[in-house]
Parts: structure tokens; C-alpha cells; sequence
């Protein structure tokens, strides 16, 4: 005779856009849960210290590290498709991170080169840049409307939009919400087009990502991974500024490129999406 086994049982829920099941959404990482369930309660403490901190990196035995004589604290590390699984499984995590505010599956491909900026154990800024071939001009009284929407904070939902010619390529972010009361924030998205040069330039290098984790905003994280990528990216020689192309941006993205560049007219390239892959 078998004897019944003890039955678990689960709850579930429908979703039909109620506005609660008491679940909390958190304004500043984006994650639901429910206030006193212990389980949710630690879950989403590691989850809100990750986004906002970064991911915890104890570092490797072998590092690729980019020895920048000016930044002080921090180190910034290369990882390739060709390093092991457990680095390309630390940028995988990094990515899906990213994946929160800068949209899903878009973000990288084996081919790319990916800088890490570890700070304090975390990683508190991730670089993803390709090989490109090619990049467009962006006309520089197109990134006005943008920063003047930045400079009065004028919230805004619409995409940003790449136009060549007569050809219009569109990307829309899909994003979490996030604390009002961050006034440093750069993960604004304020809509505005950009518009192109049709005929474009030779180019070597396409910023295809670049994101710093909240808190560590403000620190000049991104340019130290700009210079980084500048003097990494092409062996035995360092790219110019002016050369460095950068995929479809938010407008704290142009507002970035802009002040990295140092004029409002820099390069631009439409990444090709329909071929990232993760690396495995």
C-alpha cells in the first residue's frame, strides 16, 4: 500500500490590473514585493543594494586591467569573449542590470569589449563598445532642443529618433520608475530627435552602452571608461575623441557625448540588433 505524500500547496494570483495584491513597487530599483513577507523583504534589500551600488565583485586571480595614471580610486577591467565563464558570466549580470533602464536585448554581443569600473567591490560603471565600420555626423543645432529640455528638467516619453536622410530609425527605452527627489540622476529619457549627415565616415569604434549605477553618478565614472576605451580599444595607438561613435542615446546620453567631445557635433551609428547574441 503507498501511502499519499503530504500535498504543498502555492497561492497564485491572476493579474488583470488590479492595483494591489499588497505588493509595494519601489520607486528608486523598480522591484515589487510584499512588505513583512521576510523572503520578499531580503530579496528585494540585495536587489535594491545592486542596482544602486552596483554588483558585488570580489575580483579574478587574472585580470585584463587598463592602466589609467589619472584616475584616482577605482580600477577598470577588460573583459573579451575569449576570458572564462565566470567573467563573461559576471559581465551577464552586470548587463541585465543595465537591461532595466537601457532596454532589453540590445545590449551585448560577442563581439564586443566590455570595461568594468570596480569600485569598493562593486561594479559601479559598465562600457560596451564594437567594431564599426561606419558612423554618421550628427548636425550639432539637432542636440539643442535636448539640452534645453534638460537644463529646465522637462520630463518627456517620447523615443529618441535617428534620422539619415530620408530614413528614420526610432529606439524607445523601457524603464523603471525612480525616485523624484534624485536630482542627479542621468538616466533621464527626454525625447528630441538627432538629426544626421546622410553620406557617413569611416569609423573603428561604437560605444554601444555605457551605464554608471546611481549612487556612484556624478564622480566622472563615465569619462574615466571613455578614456579607457579610447586608449584600449586598437592596439598601439590611442583614438582621438572626436573618433569614438555612439549608438542611439537618451538624452543624458547626448547631453554626455556632447560634453565628452567637447562640441555638440559628434558621430553616431545605428547598431545592428538583429545580431546580438549573448556570448557563450
Amino acid at each position: 500500500m503507498v501511502k499519499n505524500k503530504k500535498r504543498s500547496y502555492a497561492q497564485y494570483h491572476l493579474d488583470l490590473g488590479q492595483s494591489d495584491f499588497n505588493f509595494h513597487n519601489c520607486s528608486t530599483c523598480g522591484f515589487k514585493y510584499s512588505p513583512g513577507d521576510e523572503s520578499d523583504e531580503k530579496t528585494h534589500k540585495e536587489f535594491h543594494k545592486n542596482y544602486t551600488h552596483g554588483i558585488q565583485f570580489k575580483g579574478w586571480s587574472v585580470e585584463r586591467l587598463i592602466h589609467m595614471p589619472t584616475m584616482e580610486g577605482g580600477r577598470i577591467v577588460m573583459v573579451l569573449d575569449c576570458d572564462s565563464n565566470a567573467q563573461k558570466n559576471k559581465v551577464k549580470e552586470v548587463v541585465n542590470l543595465m537591461e532595466i533602464e537601457l532596454g532589453n536585448g540590445f545590449i551585448f554581443h560577442k563581439f564586443c569589449k566590455v570595461l568594468l569600473f570596480i569600485l569598493s567591490n562593486r561594479v559601479a560603471g559598465c562600457l560596451i563598445a564594437e567594431p564599426i565600420e561606419k558612423a554618421f555626423k550628427v548636425i550639432s543645432n539637432s542636440t539643442d532642443r535636448c539640452n534645453d529640455a534638460i537644463n529646465t528638467k522637462e520630463e518627456r516619453a517620447k523615443p529618441t529618433i535617428l534620422k539619415f536622410g530620408d530614413i528614420s530609425f526610432q529606439r524607445e527605452t523601457v524603464k523603471r520608475s525612480h525616485s523624484a527627489s534624485n536630482t542627479n540622476q542621468l538616466d533621464e529619457d527626454v525625447g528630441g530627435a538627432v538629426i544626421c549627415e546622410e553620406v557617413p565616415v569611416p569609423a573603428v569604434c561604437g560605444i554601444r552602452a555605457i551605464w554608471v549605477s546611481p549612487v556612484n553618478r556624478r564622480k566622472r565614472i563615465a569619462t574615466h571608461l571613455l578614456e579607457a576605451v579610447r586608449k584600449s580599444f586598437s592596439t598601439g595607438f590611442v583614438l582621438e575623441r572626436s573618433q569614438l561613435a555612439f549608438s542611439p542615446l537618451t538624452c543624458s546620453g547626448k547631453a554626455l557625448a556632447v560634453s565628452y567631445i567637447g562640441k555638440r557635433s559628434f558621430l553616431v551609428y545605428k547598431s545592428n540588433i538583429l545580431n546580438s547574441v549573448e556570448s557563450t
